[in-house]
């Protein structure tokens, strides 16, 4: 493409050394493959890089040729795609790339490994999988037609051949199961029945994971049983998905022509920044035990100094948190709808304060045959505790995820 092959090797050698600043030493078999997949061969000619102002410029390779090869081996996440301003495909971080391969396990012999990707994007991480796995070994789910035509390019390019499928990635791809490996490009809410399926038993599933409440953190590696169930465990780190799009203000809910919802107004000494304030260990608790749970910061002024709204995700509940401006140890509560969304998130604290603040990496999940997910805790003991305590009539041990 126009690219000197020394400039790009000297470029893979920073990218390499920056991996390895993120995830230790790169285990030989990454090693190889990312010197023979070179990752400029699979980005578009325009990219889209941060403009420092919370959106997005282009970076044409023509027009820019260093900054747009420098970028291409930075190991960042790159926007491939925007639509109406919004990130809608990108070429992962590559460090968390290999980590997510490395949670496969395929940083060892893997080769004739069968393997499926969810979501091929760019084709880079396919064209990994092939160099690790062979070519015969590894197929590819992508729902945009448009993408998977571009990976196939991109891989045929660089001389692989993996199958390419269009098609939802949601419900795996039947005909080439069953696999050993599922490895998901996009975080989910809850785990499809069809990976479950289609992976072999003692086989293993690595998704990015996300909740309504904490977007985009987390990691799932979850190995299946021989009953069709799984089990497996989180790590923390995150998967930059887009932000998700915030439904309009909870507090203005559409007017359905009936009474008014009555509104419950009370007091609360839980802080809004304790679980809404950045403690990603914190959110990523309410967000697994308050199924369906959102929020956004309203610091207009309008309605009070700060104030934090919440709703639920499919309903019509909500609440608003507010914060005077003077008293921290207090703050004003109005509720409205079938839900005291509230009340479940400063039960879903309370419960992550006696659990001894559990980091994201402390959680697990079992998933049984009727696709039931039950999320745990393991504590310093190595005993294990329901992340959630009993509520809406389902037991401890069946806290339900959000989705």
């Amino acid at each position: 493409m126009g690219t000197p092959a020394r400039s790009a090797a000297d470029l893979t050698e920073q990218l390499l050394a920056a991996v390895a600043q993120f995830i230790g030493p790169v285990p030989s078999a990454f090693d190889r493959a990312v010197r023979a997949v070179p990752r400029h061969l699979f980005l578009p000619a325009v990219i889209w890089l941060r403009d420092g102002e919370g959106g997005y410029r282009p970076c044409d390779r023509a027009a820019a040729p260093g900054e747009w090869l420098s970028a291409a081996y930075s190991d960042a996440p790159l926007v491939t795609q925007l639509t109406d301003k919004v990130p809608t495909s990108s070429a992962s971080m590559p460090s968390m790339v290999l980590r997510m391969l490395a949670l496969a396990d395929l940083d060892r012999e893997a080769a004739g490994l069968r393997v499926l990707e969810l979501g091929a994007g760019t084709g880079f991480n396919a064209a990994l999988l092939c160099h690790l796995c062979d070519d015969q070994a590894v197929a590819t789910v992508e729902l945009d037609p448009t993408l998977a035509a571009e990976a196939e390019r991109n891989l045929k390019a660089v001389g692989h051949a993996p199958k390419v499928v269009r098609g939802d990635a949601g419900a795996g791809w039947p005909a080439g199961a069953p696999y050993k490996r599922i490895i998901a490009t996009f975080s989910v809410d809850r785990l499809p029945s069809a990976w479950l399926e289609q992976t072999e038993p003692g086989g293993r599933i690595v998704t990015p994971w996300n909740s309504a409440w904490c977007s985009g953190y987390g990691t799932l590696v979850l190995t299946t049983t021989p009953d069709g169930g799984g089990e497996g465990r989180f790590h923390d780190f995150a998967s930059f998905m887009p932000m998700r799009e915030l439904v309009p203000s909870a507090t203005a809910p559409a007017d359905n022509g009936g009474p008014p919802e009555p509104r419950h107004v009370t007091s609360s000494a839980l802080s809004p920044w304790a679980v809404a304030g950045g403690n990603l260990n914190a959110e990523f608790h309410v967000g697994l035990t308050v199924p369906g749970a959102w929020f956004a910061w309203d610091a207009s002024g309008e309605h009070a100094p700060a104030r934090l709204d919440v709703a639920d995700d499919t309903g019509p509940s909500w609440a608003t948190v507010d914060y005077d401006g003077q008293h921290a140890d207090r703050f004003t509560v109005t509720q409205a709808g079938p839900r005291r969304l509230w009340d479940e998130i400063t039960a879903a604290h309370t419960r992550w304060e006696s659990l001894g603040r559990p980091s994201v990496d402390q959680y697990g999940l079992t998933v049984d045959t009727a696709g039931a997910h039950t999320v745990w805790v393991i504590q310093s003991d190595g005993t294990r505790e329901p992340a959630s305590p009993e509520r809406h009539g389902h037991s401890p041990a069946a806290a339900p995820l959000p989705g």
